[in-house]
């Protein structure tokens, strides 16, 4: 890694909150009203705009390049290794009997949520007052501690900390490569771990029929390090022997060598999306194609969206909108599911159609490769308690 380097860490006008009163997020979006608002919100536009220029920002950039990483990057970095040490040192529960989330992730949880204001403290230029509001991001980034699952969603959460701590003034427009090729790679890297080490569930019923069961990011972002590669195309992804060699390198090829890792079968069968792209001519393509995808099967999709947290730093500019009668309430698993009501308000099947969102419980892929393990003699599980997740 280079070495730090100094930034200026008191925000401008054009990245600090029009608001010096700072407050946690709380949950807005509960109808289809809501979400067609903040799509046309000022807020939208800026989640667009990042995923945008961290897009462009790391066109042909190798993970192994070697960037400048400044103090705050740096100070970042030495947080999320203390998230990944907090994982080793709370292993999994005895929990045989189920495939599903492992309990033991609420501990890790927990712990995370007790040390994060802390941490914070000890990034260079972070404001004391802004710190109870971006730690809900943070916090919320590695999984819901309820249901012990994951999903794009989650994934979000860490993309607006990122954007929360830019508009305060803590990364500057030179730390963008090193935000996507340092920061959120690490990041991935400890949610394989999360998830192959508390078997995380996909959070929805129609994960599994994504990208892969969890992350949206890494390909999007993945495929525009591939762009203009003079070799690597998208059919790539089918060679073996090229996946290995470049994994290290590019982040699309690292997420295809950990799917390969613990499914078994043909990317046909268990990621058709993937494999569908692969058929795809040039990564330009493909990472215009995922950014519009990222649009409409993310930003906007209620099932994801109605779980966004809007504070002061990413502000919901409309009126609060009452919740529907009925409605669970905060202390339930389903608070802020404006579909998990049916028609005669109680909790159940959506009003718009089937839980894709936390309406049927999918085992994690990771004991589904166990069970498939313990049928074949020498077959191994990926995973950390196992063996290394692949991205050494």
């Amino acid at each position: 890694m280079a070495e730090p380097t100094e930034t200026t860490t008191s925000p401008t006008d054009s990245q600090s909150p029009t608001t010096n009163m700072y407050f946690p997020p709380r949950k807005v979006i509960l109808t289809k009203e809501n979400l067609e608002a903040f799509q046309q919100s000022e807020t939208h536009a800026t989640i667009v705009s990042y995923i945008n220029t961290l897009n462009e920002c790391v066109v042909g950039v190798k993970l192994t390049d070697d960037v400048p990483v400044s103090i705050n990057v740096q100070a970042v970095l030495g947080l999320l290794d203390k998230v990944e040490e907090t994982a080793k040192s709370i292993p999994p529960v005895d929990n045989k009997a189920s495939r599903f989330g492992n309990p033991a992730f609420r501990t890790f949880y927990d712990k995370v949520a007790e040390f994060a204001p802390a941490l914070h403290k000890s990034i260079p230029g972070m404001p004391e007052a802004a710190i109870p509001e971006v730690s809900v991001y943070f916090e919320e980034a590695w999984g819901n501690r309820t249901r012990i699952d994951y999903g794009s969603g989650m994934e979000l959460n860490f993309l607006c900390w990122m954007i929360c701590l830019e508009k305060l003034g803590v990364f500057q427009e030179s730390d963008h490569v090193a935000l996507v090729i340092k920061v959120f790679w690490r990041y991935i890297q400890i949610m394989r771990t999360l998830q192959s080490t508390y078997w995380l569930e996909p959070a929805g019923s129609h994960g599994v029929w994504g990208l892969d069961d969890y992350h949206f990011l890494p390909f999007l972002w993945g495929s525009a390090q591939l762009r203009g590669h003079k070799y690597i195309r998208p059919k790539s992804i089918h060679d073996s022997d090229t996946v290995e060699e470049f994994s290290k390198h590019y982040m699309y090829l690292a997420c295809i060598q950990f799917i390969n890792s613990v499914k078994t079968a043909s990317l046909r069968w268990h990621s058709p999306m993937l494999d569908d792209i692969s058929a795809v001519k040039t990564w330009d393509k493909v990472n215009s194609g995922l950014i519009k995808m990222y649009h409409a099967e993310v930003l906007g999709k209620l099932p994801v969206m109605q779980h966004f947290l809007f504070g002061s730093i990413l502000a919901w500019n409309g009126p609060l909108p009452a919740p529907p009668r009925g409605a669970p309430g905060p202390d339930d698993a389903h608070w802020g599911h404006a579909h998990a009501l049916n028609e005669r308000g109680g909790v159940g099947q959506l009003q718009n159609g089937w839980g894709d969102c936390c309406g049927i419980p999918v085992p994690s892929a990771f004991a589904a490769a166990q069970a498939e393990a313990g049928k074949k003699p020498g077959a191994r599980l990926a995973g950390p308690a196992i063996r290394p997740v692949p991205f050494d």
